[in-house]
Formats: C-alpha cells, sequence, structure tokens
C-alpha cells in the first residue's frame, strides 16, 4: 500500500490529518469539538495558545499509520517537528488524538488529551517541551499525563545513534534481535520458542488441537541481522513496511540475556506507535495472538509500576 505525499503546511501551521474513512467521507468522531478553536476554512484557529491546525482529508490516507507518516513529508521544504493524526482510536474508541514525532525520533508517536492539544502544540512548538518530555509522561495506556498508571518499563528516549533499513514485509510478528553480545542465550532463546524453520520463521509446524490457549506460542518471522543492533522501539514504526499490517515487533535485546524469562521488549505499532513494554518470552505470542483477533489492545500487556501483571498471578 502506498500512501500520497503530505501537504507542506504553512509557517506555524501543524497538520491534522484524519486517517479514518467511510465511503471516502472523513470521520473525524467528536475530536473537532473536544479540541475547539475557530474554523478558517481547512484551518482551526485554537485561542489564545495560537496554534493553526490545517485539516488534511482525503481518502488516499486511509488506515494511515503514526510510522509511516515520515517517508511521506515533502522532501523539498522544511520538515515540520509533529503532525497530528485522528485515527480510528479517536473516531472509535474516544481517545486523543495522535502526536508523531518528525524530529528526534521519526514516527514514534504519543496521544495527548484533546482539550490540551492546543496548549502542548504551542509548548512544542516553542520549545518549552520537547517530544522526548511526551515520552516520558506516557501512561500505561500511551496517554500524555493519562491517569493510566506509570509503565514499569518506561519507553527510552535515546536519539538513535545511526539510521536503520526496513524492516522486512510479513503480516505476522517479527522478532528483531538487537544484542549480539550472547550468542548461547540467543540460540537458547529460539530453541524456548520452538524453534526456527529453513526460512527462519517461528511456529511453522504448531498443531492447533495441542495449544494452551493460555500460552499461546509465537509465529514470527525472526530477523538476525546486525544491521539492526541497538534498533530502539521508538524507531521501530517508521521501519515497518506500510500495507501488510505486521502484527508486532519484538526486540530481542540486552536485557533479554540479563534477566529471569528471557523477556523481550514489544513494540506497539497501531495505538501509540513506540510505545513499548517488556514481556517474558513465554508471554509475546499470546499478545499476539489477541492483537491479530482484536481480543485485546497493547495497553493490557502493559505492566504497570507497582502493580502485579496478570500473566504473573
Amino acid at each position: 500500500m502506498s500512501f500520497p505525499e503530505l501537504p507542506q503546511p504553512a509557517p506555524g501551521e501543524v497538520l491534522l490529518i484524519c486517517t479514518c474513512y467511510e465511503d471516502d467521507k472523513a470521520l473525524w468522531g467528536g475530536l473537532l469539538d473536544e479540541i475547539g478553536g475557530r474554523r478558517e476554512g481547512d484551518v482551526l484557529a485554537l485561542g489564545g495558545s495560537g496554534v493553526r491546525l490545517r485539516l488534511v482529508e482525503a481518502g488516499g490516507w486511509d488506515n494511515l499509520l503514526g510510522g509511516n507518516v515520515p517517508a511521506l513529508v515533502p522532501g523539498d521544504g522544511l520538515v515540520p517537528p509533529v503532525v497530528v493524526l485522528a485515527d480510528i482510536p479517536v473516531v472509535y474508541g474516544g481517545d486523543g488524538p495522535l502526536l508523531v514525532d518528525l524530529a528526534a525520533i521519526p514516527g514514534r508517536g504519543v496521544r495527548v488529551p484533546s482539550a490540551r492539544l492546543g496548549g502542548i502544540l504551542a509548548a512544542l512548538l516553542g520549545g518549552a517541551l520537547a517530544f522526548d518530555d511526551l515520552v516520558r509522561g506516557m501512561d500505561s495506556y500511551g496517554m500524555y499525563e493519562g491517569d493510566g498508571g506509570q509503565p514499569a518499563f518506561p519507553a527510552p528516549t535515546l536519539t538513535p545513534r545511526r539510521s536503520f533499513p526496513a524492516l522486512p514485509s510479513t503480516t505476522q510478528t517479527l522478532l528483531v534481535r538487537t544484542s549480539f553480545d550472547d550468542e548461547q542465550g540467543w540460540r537458547a532463546l529460539l530453541d524456548e520458542l520452538g524453534g526456527t524453520d529453513e526460512n527462519g520463521r517461528l511456529g511453522t509446524h504448531l498443531d492447533l488441537d495441542e495449544i494452551d490457549v493460555e500460552h499461546f506460542p509465537l509465529e514470527a518471522l525472526v530477523v538476525d541481522d546486525r544491521t539492526f543492533e541497538d534498533l530502539g522501539p521508538g524507531q521501530v514504526p517508521a521501519l515497518v513496511p506500510p500495507g501488510d499490517h505486521t502484527t508486532l515487533v519484538a526486540l530481542a535485546d540486552a536485557r533479554t540475556w540479563a534477566d529471569p524469562g528471557r523477556p523481550l521488549t514489544v513494540v506497539d505499532l497501531y495505538d501509540t506507535p513506540g510505545h513499548s513494554t517488556l514481556l517474558p518470552c513465554g508471554v509475546v505470542g499470546s499478545l499476539a495472538c489477541n492483537l491479530e483477533i482484536g481480543n485485546m489492545d497493547f495497553h493490557e500487556f502493559v505492566a504497570v509500576a507497582g502493580v502485579e501483571p496478570w500473566w504473573e498471578e
């Protein structure tokens, strides 16, 4: 799937892109009323904040994800520091709009309360807030200063030391090795997850009649390539090819070899791109399965500080 290039915002404007459509009609849900402001054609002026939102709508951006946005920015103009998406969670779930970073770690996202959008954007554009501050302030739902509890494993905000190539295209989960310090640990991890076939895939010979649904095995394409050494969760969404709807990306990093249970860092690609948590490797298959069938949401697998997670009860 390809998406059209985004328009170049005028100085002082921020793009607000509708990514949810029905019969080519843009669906905004109640977002525009919740944001407030004064409508001036296709621009929404947000009162005292001075922020001007340019409303962007066309069916070509249907199902656009936050991680897809960096590749759509025009190459012949100034790159805006942030764009805002009105996506399915906004329209049908009543969530806050998704802010997508285009400056520090392009493609990662944070949700913000709709009523605070103008003030938060003004602080970002004026330098009083950095996108890292928003990430550090996310709750377990991926909402900035939300009431969902502090994540037990906050998303790292380190700026990448280098760029990374695109990840392989798949409709399954990707298991990506990002630490190469423990070859024995890596082999033990793959063995614990059932081993790979000749094409580097986990879970290709599963017998559905013998599966424990409480501990669903992981089906994934394995990426064992030093090109992705030190890849962090924030960089992941922009590396996933658009269109195939990869279920999930799980990173085998340094904590996988150091901590009990061989935990993997799992990365959200949809609700809040780049939002991550640490899960025992034996639980990741259940997360991927539940995401694929729409039975549970990513945030339900995000451990909250000071609270025993349900999978350890």
